[in-house]
């Protein structure tokens, strides 16, 4: 069986020196991952079908680039396996740009091992198809290994970005009514107010920078730590209710866990800041339950409904259901999603107009075991 990209070639007519090529696959690729797990920094961690990726393709790729008059000039004509391969890297793996260079420079060495074991002869023509195909494999890797991180580190300081205008919101709802309000007690709760919410805004300034240098895959960076999910909950309802007086309720029992706090904080902002946008002048309600070992975050709002058609996509990245006056720019619900997902958890809505809209955050109560150290 041929795994090249085209999936055209058959074994069974191939001139013998090809047949031979491709009869060193397994030696190669078993050889390869026994290097690349001994070599590469982080590659000893990932399971095989993750390791292996797509090399299987750009072998038979490089085999049949040098079976002479078959029409691929190298490994990486006419396919975008190498970009694939630095995509999946970027994802699924801890990789740095290095250690992508280093498995296909080590693929390079398994490769010429393998044909002299098998006496192929490697010709001068051989060795400038298979110096082509590294070096384009290797640049069309890296290039979308690099827009991938890239992208992640965008879609992360536009959400910190966007997560801003929540205690910025709140501090200037504070010092409006502080100018109404004069000398009367309520000052100097307010005035805590704009002090908590200030020191919010610099640490999320400060995760903005840190942000723009993280090169890790799509996983959100989470900093676990111990706590009661309710407390943390009736902050952001207060939050809501400091602007519109007896606006959001919350409601349900105390769960202690490991979470990220200030992860979870920002997914319930942005959950009740869309019930506010997009709801109408009812009640918002947050409830925390427990069930089986299992966290369970809702936000509830009555008005406007996502439509049947919308709800698979609702969490799309910079995806906007509600055009129109209402302020966002589409990426507080894959924040709320990602949170969730990089919790161990979910995110899920149900929406319907008899029954209102409600977002759920379901996550483990001890997320330890499903976050990995550096994510």
């Amino acid at each position: 069986m041929t795994y090249a990209s085209d999936q055209k070639m058959s074994t069974l007519d191939l001139p013998a020196r090809t047949r031979r090529l491709f009869s060193m696959r397994d030696a190669v690729l078993t050889q390869w991952e026994h290097e690349v797990r001994a070599k590469v920094r982080g590659a000893d961690a990932l399971l095989t079908p993750i390791l292996i990726n797509t090399l299987p393709t750009f072998f038979d790729n490089l085999a049949e680039a040098l079976t002479p008059g078959y029409p691929r000039d190298d490994a990486t004509s006419n396919t975008n396996a190498p970009a694939v391969h630095g995509n999946e890297r970027a994802r699924m793996t801890s990789y740095g740009p290095e250690q992508v260079i280093q498995e296909y420079q080590i693929f390079r060495d398994c490769f010429a091992e393998a044909a002299l074991e098998a006496g192929v002869p490697l010709r001068r023509k051989d060795w400038k198809v298979i110096n082509a195909s590294i070096d384009t494999g290797i640049r069309e890797a890296i290039l979308e290994f690099t827009a991938m991180h890239e992208g992640f580190q965008r879609r992360i300081a536009a959400g910190l970005s966007h997560d801003m205008r929540n205690p910025l919101s709140v501090m200037l709802n504070s010092a409006q009514i502080l100018q109404r309000l004069a000398q009367q007690a309520d000052v100097q709760v307010l005035a805590q107010k704009i002090i908590e919410h200030g020191k919010r805004l610099d640490d999320m300034i400060q995760e903005l920078l840190d942000t723009l240098s993280y090169h890790r895959g799509q996983k959100l960076p989470l900093l676990l730590q111990r706590f009661d999910i309710l407390p943390l909950a009736r902050q952001v309802g207060d939050s809501v209710n400091t602007g519109l007086p007896g606006k959001c309720a919350v409601t349900g029992c105390s769960v202690t866990g490991w979470w990220c706090e200030n992860s979870l904080r920002r997914a319930m902002e942005n959950l009740v800041g869309n019930a506010v946008k997009y709801g109408d002048d009812g009640p918002i309600h947050i409830h925390v339950n427990t069930l089986r070992e299992r966290m369970i975050i809702t936000v509830h709002n009555t008005g406007s409904c996502v439509a049947p058609d919308q709800t698979e996509r609702i969490f799309d990245y910079l995806r906007r259901e509600h055009p129109g006056s209402a302020p966002g720019w589409g990426i507080g619900l894959p924040f709320v999603q990602n949170v969730a997902e990089s919790h161990g958890g979910s995110a899920i809505v149900d929406s319907a107009p008899e029954r209102g809209t409600t977002f759920t955050i379901d996550l483990p109560i001890d997320c330890r075991p499903f976050v990995t150290p550096d994510a």
